[in-house]
């Protein structure tokens, strides 16, 4: 049987959406055919940058960074829990209700369906995160990472970071700004995010992508 491979990620550019605060990227041609007989482009950006995954690292001392990682630790079977119509919070039900899907996973991948508005102020605010008790129980359930199609697994302005700090002390990864979670409603799949391998990695842009049968 062939293998589909969907593409979860967005493309990096100049003019892409990023956390507030942080710089954009900038990618400039470093070389071209015209003047160099070869083309190679210069990146400069945030280690959190786009789709990208956070390591423990990122907000504990003393935490493994993505370098320390074994590289198993971003592959694994996934499912998707569909979170759209929430307004908010996504409570500890909405996973509940989902146990059987989630059972035996290693990454759990919530739609909020905010994609939709990558590049647009909205993208933002307003996308539905889990509560802190939702959170917690997601911690606790022996997987290695977690993703939302959103800017970040907490609301942006928040100081505490409760939902990163569950999952972090947990050993788990985070995985931000995904895209194309609607195609995998309801089903399993093999997941991929993989990183940059650079020292003291806090977090890497990565191409996410899922493999289906």
């Amino acid at each position: 049987m062939a293998t589909r491979i969907i593409d979860l990620s967005h493309t990096l550019a100049s003019d892409m959406p990023v956390y507030p605060g942080t710089e954009p990227p900038a990618l400039r041609p470093a070389n071209t055919l015209e003047r160099d007989g070869f083309a190679e482009t210069s990146l400069a950006m945030y280690s959190h940058t786009g789709t990208h995954v956070d390591a423990p690292s990122h907000m504990l001392a003393d935490a493994p960074s993505l370098d320390c990682l074994d590289v198993s630790h971003f592959v694994g079977e996934g499912c998707v829990v569909d979170a759209t119509g929430c307004a908010g919070t996504v409570g500890v039900e909405r996973l509940r209700a989902a146990e059987t899907l989630i059972s035996g996973a290693a990454f759990v991948l919530v739609r909020t369906g905010w994609d939709r508005y990558w590049g647009e102020g909205r993208y933002f605010s307003g996308y539905p995160v889990l509560s802190s008790e939702a959170a917690g129980w997601l911690a606790a359930r022996r997987l290695k990472g977690v993703g939302f199609d959103a800017i970040s697994a907490d609301p942006v302005g928040t100081t505490d970071f409760v939902n990163h700090l569950h999952f972090f002390r947990a050993g788990l990864v985070i995985v931000e700004n995904l895209r194309g979670l609607e195609a995998l409603a309801g089903r399993r799949f093999l997941f991929s995010c993989l990183p940059l391998k650079f020292a003291n990695a806090d977090g890497s842009p990565v191409r996410a992508v899922a493999l289906l049968e």
